[in-house]
């Protein structure tokens, strides 16, 4: 049999012993080593190879040598061996196949042969992370499964919350289904489209006409249509950190090089500009803005965007600004679109109705070319293909974007004093910085707040561990600071969409659960 690498024989000897990853994962936590979810997914899929101890657990877990699992040193109980006895258990094994062994990531064993051909991911997926649902999701769904309650402070999806979408929307929507059965326009409804452009001239966008407006199935969709249409293997792209992890997964996709430049917690939260300038090279082709960030909620003033612009401005960069949260605005501060600071400068700017109005789930964003689009005439084919191919975007949540945007904005009774998420923000911001170990920025837009933990108080070392830690003891649920390309374990997101009353329970319970954490 031809050599395999360590990640094929642990899956060979998990099929052999009729093991999925969670069954592993209990299995080592009876022997009394306690395994995590996303570490051995890691393993399984060939991204790392474990310590000589837990090499040692995995052996004796699956009953196979330790030796043969870490070198592949032949020996007459390695799981691959093809005697009668193991070829009836490949065969009953692959009979009762889970789906994760049929989709091909376990190895299936077959009398006198090699292994069954296996269909692995791409390996342009190895480097793409997206936390937001990752792990500590996945556990607290099995937890849900199991008949917990768990408290979510994880995604910023209105609905669940008891957000409504405004009456008139609903409205709209049902009266124009009839007319919207068959295709668009692949950059979109006219009626839609015109409602953006005077939208975003209103902004002061410059430029711009119904040309330059593309609609998506939410802004996601856009992110990686332009990723694509951008990057060549290893152009770079300044991203923020922390930033919306989709930015850096959808970059890492196209075959870019996310090249993250510090916010700075000391300043608001702001772009550290002298790290932006240092980390530009000759491959270096845009910068992202989050404007109000998540998952700071920072919000940008005039004199950081025009420090911003002014660098772009001296090594020809474009811009793309993501601001979806334009509207959710907070203490009467101004959100100002970059784009209308660079009428110079080539950039798409990025908005939509899932979080001003409640709607995550329609699935409707925007992008805005604006600017000099003449030096972007090739990357504008290429979107235009893209655009194409993917047809157009949901006809449905096209049709009411007018209504949306110029009906009845209720979203400004939700964000001053007194109205719902104004007072949740005042609510947890205090409630935090009155926990011991913990401090906040305040935020100025959005609904999501991203603490700092005192990681040597509690001795934390692997953030995404601390989030599971308070995931089976007080049944929260948040994301680390890791999930949001942050490089240090000392930060966590909560969204405040929950209503006072859920929230003061979390805050609570984390309060409670700090007082004796102290990270293993």
């Amino acid at each position: 049999m031809a050599q395999q690498s360590f990640s094929d024989r642990l899956k060979a000897a998990m099929c052999s012993a009729n093991m999925k990853q969670t069954d592993l994962i209990h299995a080592a936590e009876a022997l009394g080593f306690k395994l995590g979810k996303s570490q051995v997914s890691q393993y399984a899929s060939g991204k790392t190879i474990p310590r000589p101890d837990v090499m040692a657990v995995l052996a004796q877990t699956l009953n196979v040598p330790t030796s043969w699992l870490a070198e592949g040193e032949t020996h007459e109980s390695k799981p691959a061996q093809t005697t009668s006895a193991t070829t009836a258990t490949a065969k009953s094994n692959t009979t009762g196949a889970s789906s994760e062994q049929a989709s091909g990531t376990a190895a299936t064993i077959t009398e006198g042969s090699a292994p069954m051909r296996q269909f692995k991911k791409s390996s342009k997926l190895d480097n793409v992370l997206y936390d937001v649902r990752g792990p500590v999701v996945d556990e607290a769904a099995r937890m849900e499964r199991q008949g917990m309650r768990i408290l979510k402070l994880n995604i910023g999806n209105p609905a669940p919350f008891g957000f409504r979408t405004p009456d008139e929307v609903v409205q709209d929507m049902r009266h124009q289904l009839p007319d919207c059965e068959g295709y668009s326009d692949s950059k979109g409804l006219f009626s839609a489209r015109k409602a953006i452009m005077q939208y975003s001239q209103i902004k002061g966008l410059p430029n711009v006409d119904m040309d330059s407006i593309y609609t998506g199935n939410g802004v996601s969709e856009l992110i990686n249509l332009c990723m694509q249409a951008l990057l060549d293997n290893g152009d770079e792209i300044l991203i923020p950190s922390p930033d919306y992890p989709l930015w850096t997964a959808c970059a890492t996709l196209a075959g870019g090089n996310p090249v993250h430049y510090i916010c700075d917690e000391q300043a608001e939260w702001y772009p550290d500009i002298q790290d932006i300038e240092s980390k530009i090279t000759p491959r270096t082709k845009a910068i992202v803005i989050i404007n109000p960030n998540n998952p700071t909620g920072a919000l940008y003033p005039r004199e950081v965007l025009q420090e911003i612009v002014d660098v772009a401005r001296k090594h020809q960069l474009m811009i793309f600004s993501d601001e979806i949260y334009d509207r959710l605005v907070f203490d009467g501060e101004e959100h100002v679109s970059i784009a209308s600071m660079a009428p110079d400068l080539f950039c798409v700017t990025f908005s939509g109705l899932s979080k001003s109005h409640m709607i995550a789930g329609y699935r409707i964003g925007w992008m805005v070319l604006s600017g000099n689009r003449d030096c972007a005439r090739d990357f504008i084919l290429g979107i235009d293909m893209l655009s194409n191919m993917r047809l157009c975007s949901n006809v449905p949540a096209q049709s009411i974007v007018q209504t949306a945007l110029w009906g009845h904005q209720s979203v400004e009774s939700y964000v001053v004093p007194g109205g719902r998420v104004y007072e949740q923000r005042e609510y947890v911001y205090n409630a935090l910085n009155s926990i011991d170990g913990i401090t906040a920025v305040k935020p100025k837009g959005g609904f999501y707040i991203f603490p700092k933990i005192d990681a040597k108080k509690f001795n934390i070392t692997n953030d995404e561990q601390f989030a599971l830690d308070l995931l089976h003891e007080k049944k929260i649920l948040l994301v680390p600071g890791k999930g949001f390309n942050w490089q240090q374990p000392d930060h966590f997101r909560v969204v405040y969409l929950p209503r006072i009353e859920v929230l003061s329970e979390c805050m609570t319970n984390l309060d409670d659960f700090l007082r004796h954490y102290r990270q293993a």
